[in-house]
């Protein structure tokens, strides 16, 4: 199992050796491009986890591919750094503000390059982490936020918590007791209806039913009524 796909686009063949030896080491999956537009064709068959661009490629640079890439809906969480020769600060701030998560000086220092690729990936998956999406619903735990076919729904605290937590295990039957526990604490004492009702709230606010009722059990989140 790999630590996940990266596409490499320079024109030195020298540089993509060295670059892919290294993270091939590392215990990434790699594929490589010549040039802009080969970059963005096999970015689109392949949806590669992180893209490195050269600066200065033929028929398309890299400013232009990643340009072009961040244009595209599925490329817009994809992690893209800058390789090029100008180190200097003007390059480098340009790069960032074209879209870019970091940036790479040649000569390429491998042990740099390792670093900062694992430091991407590891921020990649703090960010998933915190985001977790069925069909058309979308919960953001850093931001308290849910929206259902790219519409904010404002939940109060406790029901996004348990929304949350029932999204957390589709198909899984929580238990009245758990859910209690869970999400207002064993210490607290609040009356049974109590979740009964978040449910109605959380049901109604976001127009979809994707929260079964098992009578005389609990509830259990069911993506499949969430399709838009």
């Amino acid at each position: 199992m790999t630590k996940g796909l990266i596409l490499i686009a320079d024109d030195e063949p020298d540089i993509r050796e060295i670059i892919s030896f290294n993270l091939t080491n590392e215990g990434y999956s790699i594929i490589e491009a010549a040039n802009g537009r080969e970059a963005v064709e096999l970015a689109k068959k392949n949806n590669p986890h992180l893209i490195i661009l050269d600066v200065m490629m033929p028929l398309m640079n890299g400013m232009d591919t990643c340009n072009l890439l961040r244009k595209l809906p599925q490329f817009n969480a994809t992690l893209i750094v800058f390789l090029s020769a100008l180190s200097d600060e003007k390059s480098e701030v340009k790069g960032l503000e074209t879209g870019a998560d970091d940036f790479l000086s040649k000569p390429i220092s491998p042990k740099l390059l390792i670093s900062k690729v694992n430091a991407l990936f590891r921020r990649m998956d703090i960010e998933e982490s915190l985001l977790t999406q069925h069909n058309s619903i979308k919960i953001n735990r850093e931001k308290y936020l849910v929206s259902y076919n790219n519409r904010d729904i404002i939940l109060a605290r406790k029901e996004f918590e348990l929304l949350d937590l029932l999204a957390s295990s589709p198909g899984r039957v929580f238990l009245r007791n758990e859910i209690l526990e869970k999400i207002w604490g064993a210490d607290v004492i609040v009356g049974d209806r109590t979740i009964d009702v978040h449910i109605r709230k959380i049901r109604s606010k976001l127009g979809v039913d994707c929260i079964a009722t098992v009578k005389g059990v609990g509830y259990k989140f069911e993506p499949s009524g969430t399709q838009g």
